[in-house]
């Protein structure tokens, strides 16, 4: 246990699995009164047991983010248990893989519903609260918002939003001390990385697994508690100075790729 978020309240969106997971068992360790929403309930709330039994708090909100009600509600709901918001990491997203002319309406609709609105939907539900309190928001981007990468279409296209966003409220609500910032991961070894190559690539797991790590420069995928760490950082007191920035977490992929 660690103390840099120590009383203070944090909601973190897709904590149920992956990056988000890692983030709400990260915060919770370092004292804070962790709310995961997710849209797969009983992900959410395994995890908040494992915050539990490790003497954490935690509690699990069933929470759609392309819904606005759902999103209010689930605050709200957060806010009764652990008080108002003081952090806000959104981590729920969505993957396709796809150039223009594979991306149909539905793709490109559904991946602006959870990694735009849903962005939106949570900022919008936060920002009252913090405002004359002060708070922290890291909204999670992608090297994927600053580089062309082959077939990621549309969700360049969300995370380049997710950037966007960040610079936004960081503007807006700087005399308000709110502090917003975000993080952009290339790749990270997570259950999405495994599901996709056991989809598309039967067979030949660990030989993509390899030729995907190799495109880290550093030779590997990020760990997701990686970016849990880089994500506690911005939302502490250490990171008291910095608002409207953005840091990659790459192994390299966009300032050393050759």
């Amino acid at each position: 246990m660690t103390n840099e978020l120590q009383d203070r309240a944090a909601v973190v969106s897709g904590a149920g699995s992956g990056i988000g997971r890692a983030i709400a068992l990260r915060f919770a360790r370092a004292g804070a009164r962790v709310a995961l929403l997710d849209v797969a309930a009983e992900a959410a709330a395994e995890a908040a047991r494992e915050i539990e039994g490790a003497g954490g708090m935690a509690a699990p909100f069933p929470c759609d983010v392309t819904r606005q009600a759902d999103v209010l509600a689930a605050f709200a709901a957060a806010a009764e248990r652990h008080g108002p918001v003081d952090v806000l990491v959104n981590s729920a997203g969505v993957a396709h893989v796809g150039n223009v002319e594979r991306t149909s309406e539905e793709d490109l609709d559904r991946l602006y519903a959870v990694n735009v609105k849903g962005v939106y939907n949570a900022l919008r539900a936060a920002v009252p609260a913090m405002k004359g309190r002060g708070g922290a928001i890291v909204n999670v981007a992608s090297v994927a918002a600053m580089v062309g990468i082959p077939d990621r279409f549309a969700y360049s296209m969300t995370k380049g939003a997710v950037l966007t966003m960040t610079y936004s409220v960081a503007r807006d609500y700087i005399h308000e001390k709110i502090r917003c910032n975000a993080v952009s991961p290339a790749r990270v070894h997570t259950p999405f990385v495994d599901g996709y190559l056991a989809r598309d690539y039967p067979g030949r797991e660990a030989e993509m697994f390899e030729r995907l790590s190799q495109t880290q420069p550093i030779g590997r995928m990020g760990r997701p508690d990686e970016v849990a760490d880089l994500t506690l950082f911005l939302c502490s007191e250490a990171a008291a100075f910095i608002t409207g920035s953005n840091y990659t977490i790459d192994g390299g992929f966009v300032s050393l790729k050759m």
